[in-house]
């Protein structure tokens, strides 16, 4: 275990520099135990993670040694520097590289380092990459390069894939990753380890400083930040910032009726509003886009005081995030409803207050949006949860008790996906030629890719070199090729224009932008002369998913930026809309934002609702309903899987309550309904939530397993994930869906190329060909392997559903009810509730929930 690091060092003085002592002075500040412990690591020459809570100083903790080497270092002329020679290296060059999981984050880094350097006077030159940075200055960072570089971990693709590489990062002395626990739990985080990789043989001199404020196991974490060794694991140092003050976190005990189900704390909207306007800044979190410009809309129309409050999610456009982020350090705003899109970013320590709807999901990602509240080591950050039905407030209370405890639940360090690797191969190959033995030693020493077999390596570069058997005989797909040596390049420019134009792991639905106009007066007139004017002009709104606008017809409304939008029409990739009044809009949506009951907070659930002793802690409606399902039917003991069975309105229902979220969830619901149909149960359908899954059929499921026909254990056994599984799959489109994502990353399929992007339809109907091939004629194929990991991991959640059968072997309790119970109302109003929007929705689930409380109640 690599050592902690928590008492400040012998002679701190020493470490840092006067003219820093005084510019810490000036300011009133003195420099924290952490950050004397960064600069004494870097004196060491190694590398180490920082875990450190918001408002402790990190950021500058992990450029203090940066700074401190580059301000004493002597101030040599002007770079004489041409990149583009194969023996030209530079005397001085790019020291620091910083990558940030977000564009806005590098970019407001930037900003604030910038003011120390300034008011010091420090020699020192700092730059942004970005997407959204102009091509001439990229081209110039690449000759003349900044002393300090902020990006992404694209950018550091495209920069590792050029010729100049070698000499650009020759000089590098250090990298900081902010961030890092968001980073790695991604395919995003595997592209940063092969980069990291190729570095640390560019630059061996290269250490690494890794910023976090929330980890579960640092221990697995610091393998990321070094390089890993042939068969044995090595460790960057950890150091621990302590001193914080606890949150002071609370969830919302409504005076309203709390909900039986749905989403929206529509319920509880007085009560949010009046804690916005109760403090001076409060941000509003919840778990979905769509929640967001529902939960706004209804805001502003309470909005008597006329209280500035903002909106802020990923789908809005560039110009109107940044807008928002400077209104809230500028300190204009009372409120701002976001999503996960603040979850990291800007430090703001005027915000007083966080406001958390809905149940948080994982512990860590609350914690770190409580952190957004007072950033400052020795003030609490304050929070409120406001769940927005029963099952919720069980969760919010669970995620309480686990912040009062400070346990964290961030995934583990992932296995690195194979057609991430097969980008990387190509981004080599694109920049200079490689020998196969080189390149593997090379991709061991990231952490990801440290048990990666010599098989799945040669698989994978044949796989870039031609396609794989199976499509070896089409050309398009060989993208490189052997020379005399036996090293690989890349076939043609081509192909390298296609690798810089593509680069990178995010694979979103298509998206179209939303331009405001006026409206054509109820769509009037042929599309040719309106469409002429409207698409002239409009101001952009953001962006939102085509398979949204391709179920709307014109003058059909919905709600986008905050405000009730009419769909006008459609032209190439732009949606033009103008102002509504409708009080009933359609909501977009959006596919961002949604996120699974994490594995920790289900466990702690299941022993809540275990210990009848802790039903007190819980508030009085809760306590009440809970009591009510263990005197009807029974409440689940912590390793027990119940499931009731009853009939309702010619029905025969099964509900069974796993809670372990609902990817896991769906896919349980899947495959039991398919062995029910062999069991000639005659299923008709199933829905899901985070915590059960409810069945209905036309056969009687209770009498059938009292007869025996249904075996209970049998029903549930593990083997459902075999043959079962790879049957469904087989005729799933999921499977089609997730193979489009892994041929898009990997580059087989290119969605952009010069001065077109490929539509939706045609990138559909390419890949969805070659995974017919593939399938029919090598069921091996890398491809159909990465997109089967990816399946297990994410939509399917494979090995939590894996896990779940085998806690309840022989632990399974059977119920047979004659009327819904209680537990069970939430998961049944789950059945046809999609197509419901807005406050007629909720008045509907409210009439459909009234009446199934009747029932459970007898």
């Amino acid at each position: 275990m690599p050592p902690r690091i928590l008492k400040i060092p012998a002679e701190p003085a020493a470490l840092l520099p006067e003219r820093f002592q005084a510019w810490f002075a000036a300011r009133g500040w003195a420099p924290r135990e952490h950050q004397f412990a960064l600069l004494e690591k870097a004196r060491e020459d190694a590398s180490a993670l920082l875990i450190a809570p918001t408002g402790a100083g990190k950021t500058l903790a992990g450029f203090l040694p940066t700074l401190v080497e580059l301000s004493s270092a002597p101030t040599s002329p002007a770079k004489s520097v041409v990149s583009t020679g194969r023996a030209v290296q530079r005397s001085t060059g790019l020291h620091t590289l910083y990558i940030s999981p977000l564009k806005a984050l590098a970019v407001d880094i930037a900003r604030n380092l910038e003011r120390p350097v300034a008011e010091m006077g420090l020699p020192i030159k700092i730059e942004t990459r970005t997407g959204d940075t102009p091509v001439s200055r990229r081209q110039r960072q690449r000759r003349y390069p900044p002393d300090i570089l902020l990006t992404t971990p694209e950018q550091l693709a495209l920069l590792l894939s050029s010729d100049d590489a070698p000499f650009l990062f020759s000089s590098l002395k250090r990298i900081v990753l902010d961030e890092l626990h968001a980073l790695v739990t991604s395919k995003r985080g595997d592209l940063l380890s092969l980069g990291l990789a190729r570095l640390w043989r560019l630059a061996p001199q290269m250490r690494a400083i890794g910023l976090s404020a929330t980890v579960a196991e640092p221990e697995a974490l610091v393998r990321f930040l070094v390089p890993q060794p042939k068969d044995k694991a090595c460790s960057a140092d950890i150091v621990i910032a302590g001193g914080a003050a606890p949150p002071q976190v609370e969830m919302l005990d409504t005076s309203e009726r709390l909900p039986w189900a749905g989403h929206s704390a529509r319920h509880a909207l007085p009560e949010i509003y009046q804690l916005i306007k109760a403090n001076k800044t409060t941000l509003v979190f919840v778990n979905t886009r769509s929640q967001a410009e529902m939960l706004f809309q209804n805001l502003w129309s309470m909005n008597d005081d006329n209280l500035a409050i903002a909106l802020h999610h990923g789908s809005l456009d560039v110009a109107q995030r940044r807008k928002v982020e400077d209104a809230m350090s500028a300190g204009k705003l009372r409120g701002v409803v976001c999503t996960s899109s603040l979850d990291l970013g800007v430090d703001w320590g005027d915000v007083d207050l966080v406001v958390n709807i809905g149940a948080p999901k994982g512990a860590s990602r609350l914690m770190q949006r409580i952190g957004r509240a007072n950033h400052r080591l020795d003030e609490a950050s304050r929070a409120v949860l406001v769940p927005a039905n029963r099952f919720e407030v069980l969760e919010c209370r669970v995620a309480i008790d686990a912040i009062a405890e400070n346990a964290q639940d961030t995934p583990p360090l992932r296995t690195g996906a194979l057609d991430v690797l097969a980008q990387h191969v190509l981004g080599c190959a694109c920049g200079e030629p490689f020998f196969s033995e080189q390149l593997y030693d090379e991709v061991r020493t990231a952490a990801p890719y440290a048990d990666l077999t010599r098989q799945d390596f040669d698989d994978v570069v044949d796989f870039v070199a031609s396609g794989g058997y199976a499509l070896k005989t089409y050309e398009r797909f060989a993208r490189i090729k052997q020379d005399k040596q036996g090293r690989w390049r890349v076939a043609n420019p081509k192909v390298r224009q296609s690798y810089r134009m593509n680069v990178g792991t995010i694979v979103e639905d298509d998206m179209l932008k939303v331009r405001l106009v006026r409206s054509r007066g109820g769509g009037q007139g042929k599309t040719g002369g309106a469409t002429g004017v409207i698409a002239r002009g409009g101001r952009l709104l953001g962006e939102i998913e085509e398979a949204f606008i391709e179920g709307l017809s014109p003058g059909d409304t919905f709600v986008f930026s905050g405000e009730v939008v009419r769909y006008e029409t459609l032209v190439e990739d732009q949606v033009y809309v103008s102002r509504a009044h409708d009080k009933d809009p359609k909501v977009p949506s959006y596919m961002g934002g949604k996120f699974p009951l994490s594995t920790y907070l289900a466990e702690r659930v299941r022993r809540l609702l275990d210990d009848g002793r802790a039903w007190q802690g819980l508030p009085e409606q809760v306590r009440d309903w809970l009591s009510l399902q263990k005197d009807v039917s029974r409440v689940p003991a912590v390793r027990e899987l119940l499931v009731e069975s009853f009939p309702r309105a010619n029905k025969h229902y099964i509900v069974c309550y796993p809670f372990e979220g609902r990817l896991a969830h769906q896919t349980l619901g899947m495959l039991l309904t398919r062995r029910l149909e062999r069991a000639r149960a005659r299923p008709l359908g199933f829905v899901a939530n985070e915590y059960a899954v409810a069945i209905w059929a036309l056969g009687d499921m209770s009498f059938m397993i009292r007869n025996g026909r249904l075996d209970l254990n049998a029903l549930f056994d593990p083997d459902m994930l075999g043959d079962d599984l790879e049957a469904w799959l087989a005729e799933s489109a999921l499977m089609k869906r997730t193979f489009r994502n892994c041929a898009i990353i990997s580059g087989l399929i290119a969605r952009r190329h010069t001065g077109e992007e490929k539509s939706r339809r045609q990138v559909l109907f390419s890949t969805d060909l070659v995974y017919d091939v593939l399938r029919k004629h090598q069921a091996d194929h890398v491809l159909l392997r990465a997109a089967r990991a990816d399946a297990a991991t994410g939509l399917l959640d494979l090995r939590r559903l894996g896990d779940m059968l085998a806690r309840i072997q022989g632990r399974i309790t059977h119920r047979e009810l004659d009327h819904v119970s209680p537990l069970a109302v939430p998961v049944m109003l789950e059945i046809g509730r999609e197509s419901v929007y807005g406050e007629a929705g909720d008045e509907l689930l409210a009439e459909a929930a009234d009446e199934l409380v009747k029932e459970a109640m007898g």
